[in-house]
């Protein structure tokens, strides 16, 4: 295999999967600089809110990489229309769980505001936010949905384009709905709401209009395959596992922070994890080529092209790494500036990211063998593996006593739990079970 023409198809994929990664995230930003400029309160209630929409519809991110994995399988295999299929039963799954979510989430707003001990002033608002923040959650979850299913095809444009569309579409319904615009009323922070939810839906009907086209032209049936939800159901139970793991981890480490009760270790530690978070866009592209990459190539029966693109990957992961660490480790003393004046928080902040930036390398390496793994369909292990990382970190984590040992903690035995577990499994050959389906093998 010729790494040059391997690199070109992981670039051709992971360029278009950064773009959208780093869009998505706009979302909430454009929402909270519009929200901003009415005054602490709206600003407030809307960072109650947001944090319960991301943290629900991040639950389900299950529904892309899942969805992937399978298509990505069955393309390898040359059956397109079966492709198409088993995508659109990932489709009507992302329905079947965000009705009833949407449901019970409008029905019970007050309720998750009411968990974050929001004083009065601005919980109400919260409230009346999430209600109507909810009613986009099928929209997002269809929007994981058919996502996972272009980039199983290959195709991570399509959905770059849709979240650059969204974006934009989003700024103009929130500050047209926000302060009101000719004939339509100000309405203030639930305008922002009704202006997301009206960009969600718009993009999840651009992206189901692509899928809808190319599942005519296989000539597959649109309408929903009990059997086939079923299955894609219970295929995405392991990832949303996983991803529960992973998600405990976090919570487990702002809460060690959290407990110091130092304002400036928090606002230190918070700057790190946003930082963080943004350079982990960089390393998950790569993931997400390697779980259309490898979904295929073992769609395809190619165990050896299967091995060789793993070792490419990791190589990809280690590189990336390196790249994302120096640029940490020499930033460090200045980013703090982007953000704050407070000179004790730029020197906390410091600390805490030059021990991140250690931990890059390893980082690259890991996101890259989760894709690598979530291609094969090997989502039973990483469910296991994560469960067993997590309980090995957790109690590291509440005994650390300053910022720069929780992320000590974080970086050698999390991330460093992860590459071990991952490098144990990619060694071996129980994940590389090859043809359109793992049961079928």
């Amino acid at each position: 295999m010729q790494n040059r023409a391997v690199d070109q198809e992981i670039l051709a994929l992971a360029i278009p999967a950064f773009l959208a990664l780093v869009a998505e995230p706009l979302f909430l930003l454009a929402d909270a600089a519009i929200i901003g400029h009415l005054g602490t309160v709206p600003l407030a209630a809307l960072g109650v809110a947001g944090a319960v929409i991301t943290t629900v519809v991040g639950l389900c991110v299950f529904l892309a990489y899942g969805t992937t994995a399978d298509v990505a399988r069955k393309l390898g295999a040359g059956d397109r229309a079966g492709a198409l299929a088993s995508g659109m039963d990932g489709v009507w799954l992302a329905v079947a769980i965000g009705v009833p979510v949407t449901l019970v989430g409008v029905l019970t707003a007050e309720w998750w505001i009411d968990l974050f001990g929001a004083s009065a002033e601005v919980s109400g608002p919260a409230a009346d936010y999430l209600r109507i923040a909810f009613l986009g959650t099928t929209p997002l979850l269809l929007v994981l949905a058919a996502t996972g299913v272009l980039r199983g095809l290959q195709d991570t444009r399509t959905p770059l384009v849709a979240a650059v569309a969204g974006n934009l579409l989003n700024i103009a319904a929130n500050l047209a709905l926000v302060h009101g615009t000719g004939p339509l009323p100000r309405l203030g922070l639930t305008g922002s709401a009704w202006g997301t939810v009206l960009a969600q839906t718009l993009m999840a009907a651009g992206l189901l209009a692509v899928l809808a086209h190319a599942t005519r032209r296989a000539g597959v049936n649109l309408r929903p395959r009990t059997g086939g939800v079923r299955s894609a159901g219970r295929a995405g139970i392991p990832l949303l596992i996983r991803t529960l793991t992973l998600r405990a981890a976090l919570l487990v480490t702002t809460y060690s922070v959290v407990s110091f009760d130092d304002s400036t270790t928090l606002a230190a530690h918070q700057l790190a994890f946003t930082i963080w978070t943004f350079l982990a866009f960089v390393l998950d592209a790569v993931a997400i080529a390697a779980q259309a990459l490898t979904g295929r190539a073992l769609g395809s029966g190619d165990v050896a092209r299967t091995r060789a693109l793993t070792q490419r990957m990791i190589t990809w992961g280690i590189w990336s790494g390196l790249v994302t660490g120096a640029a940490l480790a020499a930033s460090s003393p200045v980013i703090g500036r982007l953000f704050t004046n407070d000179d004790a928080v730029v020197s906390a902040l410091a600390s805490a990211l030059l021990v991140a930036a250690l931990a890059q390398p390893a980082a690259g390496v890991v996101f890259v063998l989760d894709g690598v793994l979530i291609g094969a369909g090997d989502g039973r292990y990483l469910a296991w593996g994560g469960l067993a990382v997590f309980v090995s970190y957790a109690p590291f984590a509440l005994w650390a006593d300053s910022l720069v040992w929780v992320w000590l903690a974080f970086g050698a035995i999390f991330m460093g739990g992860r590459l071990v577990v991952l490098l144990h499994r990619a060694r071996g050959e129980a994940w590389m079970l090859i043809g359109a389906t793992r049961a079928s093998s």
